[in-house]
């Protein structure tokens, strides 16, 4: 039953969200909407994180749950990247986001295909196969970013 109100409330979410994304009046809510999405992202796969590193003791529905939240939540942040999306507020998006659109694509779009088999490998009961996923997510987000990502916020 959780585990269906947590399906439920993500789709939700996404049904909600999705339409929002594409009509940001101001960079501003564009930025704020996309560093929400990835912290609850971070939020999400951290637990999962946790328990295969063994910092946290593994719970195998706690585990598909997280992995469902973070694949369900993973597209999400790119919608939030628009011309004109990088001043507004701080930020650590670097201008190559913009300048090289289809990199930048293809990096999100390896990501969200990583949490997919995130949530697969959740939802096999498998502590393996998910330290297995859990390194090729951790791996499409360290190249995004590398290449993406500044390491101090804009002014």
């Amino acid at each position: 039953m959780k585990r269906l109100l947590l399906t439920l409330a993500a789709t939700a979410t996404l049904a909600v969200s999705l339409p929002a994304a594409a009509q940001f009046q101001k960079s501003e809510d564009a930025i704020k909407y996309r560093q929400g999405a990835f912290n609850l992202i971070a939020a999400h796969f951290g637990r999962v994180a946790a328990m295969a590193s063994g910092r946290a003791p593994f719970d195998a529905k706690a585990a598909a749950e997280n992995a469902a939240l973070a694949s369900t939540l993973a597209s999400l942040p790119f919608g939030a990247f628009g011309e004109g999306t990088d001043k507004g507020l701080p930020n650590r998006a670097k201008a190559d986001i913009w300048k090289d659109a289809a990199k930048f694509k293809a990096a999100g779009d390896k990501m969200v295909a990583e949490m997919g088999k995130l949530d697969a490998a959740a939802k096999t009961g498998s502590l393996d196969a998910i330290k297995a996923a859990v390194g090729g997510v951790g791996g499409s987000c360290k190249g995004c970013h590398d290449d993406f990502r500044a390491e101090r916020y804009s002014n």
